[in-house]
């Protein structure tokens, strides 16, 4: 059977990052089990089981990747236990080692150690990533900083921002996904050597009711698994609430995902600012014309699928009764790795989106020609009364005018023609000659362009300096459909 003839998950065969394709591998997954095993033996034999020989460590290392999945599946179709299998499959090819391996430890020993040292990799794996796109999106921040353009409220015209400002709005919510990721990596912690029900009743056979080597064991372990810490207690499994903790913030970053994307899809409507466009890309089969937004739209499919997988944790942590159920164990071998999948996928489409974003300076100029005439208003009646004028005349006057224009604007579909009635109208005379410097697009965005440096040098800048290495290192991401 080829590899067409049968499904495969889009996230892995169409979008993924290769990095994070393997985190979630089964090469991945059972060389960790048998790296934990090793661990274990290792710890063991310091703390006095002499049937633990250094030959049998020796072959347990030599053979941590070399699995014969073959021998496994058959084991496992046989006693329908695949940890068991697996320790199986180890034994065959270290042979000094077959009749220690897993000795006092749980099947949880190893899938849930296994799944605390995934969850953990690519948690590094994505705040990489999101570092790289934040100084990304920062340096077009600081490039746009004082290009005016017109904001909205309500997607209604309302006063300008620029262009820079409105992509530090983006960064700081990026800036908060970055912060979630880095809790979330820093607080997840080993279960540790704990026994079936969590309470090491096995080790303390092992180890002659010792209960100092029992913790000495654990925290031994703990160690060369790459953790300081264990969790205090726990049951058979880690507590399935630490899967919440570890899904949150990437659906809270599928949110923000699908906020820019949405922002970007409007503006490309607008004409202003667009994602990349290849020069071979076809926008539409029909409409040879059309550039259509599809790495955004592609952003917002993906989010709305990741946004909703925490609450596969949720209902699994709900009903996790006692010391476990195992109605926890497929729905996790989906969403977890979905979730790290998508957010990898994410991540690589929206760094490709601001490597090569797009903006038209005269789309945006036309467009504040079309509005800023009804929001200079205020500026021309203070300018009149600083002619001696009457505020409330003045208003009156004004406010005429502009309705005669907005009736051009909507009723007839012409241009805005405020100013050329403010022009021809003998009672704004004394104000004339101000009328460009009043129409000045850069004295209404306010401190905008301020704004951006102090954020990027307060904010952006401290948030990114530890992954100083990393930045130096990153390529351009290319999609590859």
């Amino acid at each position: 059977m080829s590899a067409h003839s049968k499904y495969q998950s889009p996230l892995t065969s169409r979008y993924a990052s290769k990095e994070m394709a393997f985190n979630f591998s089964e090469d991945k997954r059972y060389s960790t089990w048998r790296t934990l095993w090793l661990n274990l033996a290792i710890a063991e034999q310091r703390l006095g089981l002499t049937d633990i020989t250094d030959e049998a460590i020796e072959q347990m290392r030599a053979n941590l990747d070399n699995i014969d999945y073959e021998v496994a599946a058959i084991e496992e179709k046989k006693r329908r236990h695949d940890v068991m299998a697996h320790v199986h499959a180890f034994g065959l090819v270290a042979p000094k080692a077959a009749g220690v391996i897993h000795v006092g430890a749980t099947s949880c020993y190893v899938t849930d150690n296994g799944d605390l040292i995934i969850l953990r990799d690519a948690y590094d794996l994505v705040i990489k990533k999101l570092a790289q796109v934040i100084d990304i999106l920062a340096k077009f921040a600081k490039e746009y900083r004082d290009l005016p353009t017109l904001g909205f409220t309500h997607f209604q015209p309302a006063q300008l921002v620029t262009v820079g400002k409105r992509a530090t709005l983006w960064i700081q919510e990026l800036l908060w996904d970055l912060r979630n990721f880095e809790r979330a990596r820093n607080d997840l912690k080993f279960r540790g050597v704990k026994g079936t029900t969590g309470t090491q009743a096995s080790f303390m056979a092992l180890f002659n009711g010792d209960h100092d080597k029992i913790e000495e064991l654990d925290q031994l372990v703990t160690e060369l698994s790459g953790f300081s810490e264990a969790y205090p207690v726990c049951g058979q499994t880690y507590s399935r609430k630490i899967d919440i903790d570890v899904l949150n913030p990437l659906s809270g970053f599928g949110a923000t995902c699908h906020k820019i994307a949405t922002d970007i899809r409007l503006l490309a409507n607008l004409k202003e600012v667009e994602e990349p466009f290849e020069k071979d890309q076809i926008g539409s089969s029909a409409m040879a014309y059309k550039r259509n937004p599809m790495r955004c739209e592609r952003v917002c499919s993906l989010s709305r699928h990741l946004m909703v997988l925490v609450n596969d944790a949720l209902q699994t942590s709900a009903v996790q009764w006692f010391e476990r159920t195992l109605d926890d164990s497929a729905i996790r071998r989906i969403s977890l790795p979905e979730a790290f999948l998508t957010t990898d996928i994410l991540l690589t489409t929206l760094q490709n989106i601001f490597e090569g974003m797009v903006v038209y300076p005269k789309v945006i100029e036309r467009r504040i020609r079309q509005e800023l005439p009804f929001m200079a208003t205020e500026n021309v009646i203070m300018a009149m009364v600083k002619k001696g004028g009457d505020r409330q005349e003045c208003h009156e006057e004004i406010r005429v005018l502009s309705h005669q224009a907005a009736h051009v604007v909507k009723m007839e579909g012409g241009e805005n023609d405020l100013i050329q009635r403010i022009e021809k109208t003998e009672y704004f005379k004394p104000i004339w000659e101000e009328l460009p410097a009043l129409l000045d697009p850069s004295t209404f965005i306010g401190r905008a362009p301020q704004q951006v440096d102090s954020f990027l040098v307060k904010h952006v800048e401290p948030a990114l300096a530890p992954y100083a290495e990393a930045l130096k290192d990153k390529t351009r991401a290319e999609l590859s459909v």
